[in-house]
């Protein structure tokens, strides 16, 4: 999986289709990111000490990582990993061969 936290992408597929964020967590064992605003589910939450306030919260669920693509200038890019000379790994977009 090559999406990192704190990564801009753009939703590809799903009802939140178009939308762009940030990814908060990333979940390389299972395929997911959490993006922010995106994928958003209402849930019942009980009061808490740490949540002193109950009721019903919005909260950003798991995304597919496939469903998703980096954002470079605004459109979405595919990416590459280019091993350098002393063997550092660093991850290049193919739309304008920077790094990202």
């Amino acid at each position: 999986m090559r999406i990192r936290k704190g990564d801009k992408v753009i939703v590809l597929k799903g009802k939140d289709r178009g939308k762009t964020g940030e990814v908060i967590t990333a979940m390389p064992a299972r395929n997911k990111v959490i993006v922010d605003g995106v994928n958003v589910a209402k849930r019942h939450q009980k009061p808490t000490r740490s949540m002193q306030q109950g009721g019903i919260i919005d909260k950003a669920m798991p995304i597919d990582a496939s469903n998703v693509a980096l954002v470079e200038d605004g459109r979405p890019t595919r990416t590459r990993v280019q091993v350098a000379s002393d063997g550092t790994k660093t991850r290049v977009s193919k739309r304008s061969g920077g790094e990202l």
